[in-house]
């Protein structure tokens, strides 16, 4: 168990991304969605991670239907909103105004069908509105007991200071992994100076450092990496070059790349909390092995030189998306 931030809640050491169970990964069994979110919580996990506009509103309805018969205060959700889409899935843009909190925030809690959502946060900050401005109303939510706690995602350390005059900001949900480190130098550091934790996604650099990606491998329609920069061409085969380097070190330990992966975010300190995104119930069980992985000096001084810092070739998001992303200004 881990502690968000240093007023948030304790939560398993590592949480469930579901984005994948809906949307953006291609197509997903839902049946086994549902049985792979009830093994997590058997398993111990207790932070799910969702947003509002993950399959619109189809995830939130898949988590509600894998809590029935659960108890809810067991349990930590955490959403994100804003993202603007239309039916085909499209993106529109993000709208985070104070009456645009409100009205997705009551729409998540109808589609959760619960009273409270632990963690509310925007998905990326609204170029039109000033984040203390979306802050303020998530924070008069908190007031009326809709909201528990206030997350951010992908911003900069700036805006993290900024929210955090605000309102005390729970934890920074933002990608951190072996091919993403660009938090280790700012916003990390500022997250640790204000007591905020991290929830990182991404840790296997959606599939890349999994250990099962293939370099002919055919995309399914709807799966957003087809479009990816780290996916395409010499990318593509210098990032499974660093992938099979890591391979080597784990074979050594006697334990998956995956499992490696993660152990090298768990290992990256108490106040960081990775998000597996796993579909199936045999990917969690793996993505839970590495909970028992311990990696000393020498195991760290030798993955980090198989995959250095800014060893990872393309960016992690396609031109348009990463104009989006505050973290990267």
């Amino acid at each position: 168990m881990r502690t968000l931030g240093n007023n948030g809640p304790r939560v398993s050491a590592l949480g469930l991304g579901c984005m994948g169970m809906s949307d953006l990964y291609g197509p997903a069994d839902e049946g086994e969605g549902i049985a792979t979110i009830r093994a997590a919580l058997d398993a111990g996990i207790t932070l799910l991670d969702t947003g509002d506009f993950y399959g619109m509103g189809h995830n939130e309805l898949l988590i509600r239907q894998a809590l029935e018969g659960r108890d809810r205060e067991a349990v930590q959700i955490s959403v994100k909103f804003g993202a603007q889409r239309d039916y085909d899935g499209a993106w529109l843009g993000y709208d985070a105004r104070p009456a645009a909190v409100r009205t997705a925030l009551a729409y998540t809690l109808r589609r959760l069908r619960t009273d409270y959502v632990d963690v509310y946060r925007p998905a990326r900050v609204d170029p039109q509105v000033p984040v203390e401005e979306t802050v303020g109303a998530i924070a008069e939510e908190v007031k009326k007991g809709h909201v528990r706690h206030i997350g951010l995602s992908e911003v900069s350390a700036g805006t993290i200071r900024r929210a955090h005059a605000v309102h005390p900001i729970t934890d920074v949900q933002i990608e951190y992994s072996l091919l993403s480190r660009g938090i280790e130098s700012e916003i990390l550091p500022t997250c640790r100076e204000l007591g905020i934790g991290v929830t990182a996604y991404g840790v296997l650099s959606r599939g890349l450092l999994g250990g099962h990606w293939a370099k002919d491998r055919t995309l399914a329609a709807g799966d957003f990496r087809a479009f990816s920069p780290r996916f395409s061409g010499d990318n593509l085969a210098r990032n499974l070059g660093l992938a099979e380097a890591l391979r080597e070190l784990a074979v050594g330990k006697g334990v998956t790349v995956a499992q490696l992966a993660i152990a090298w975010v768990l290992g990256r300190g108490d106040d960081i909390v990775p998000l597996v995104g796993a579909r199936r119930r045999d990917r969690l069980t793996e993505a839970l092995g590495a909970l028992d992985v311990t990696l000393g000096a020498e195991d760290l001084a030798r993955i980090e030189e198989a995959v250095p810092a800014d060893a990872a070739a393309g960016e992690r998001y396609p031109a348009p998306q990463m104009a989006h992303l505050d973290s990267e200004r």
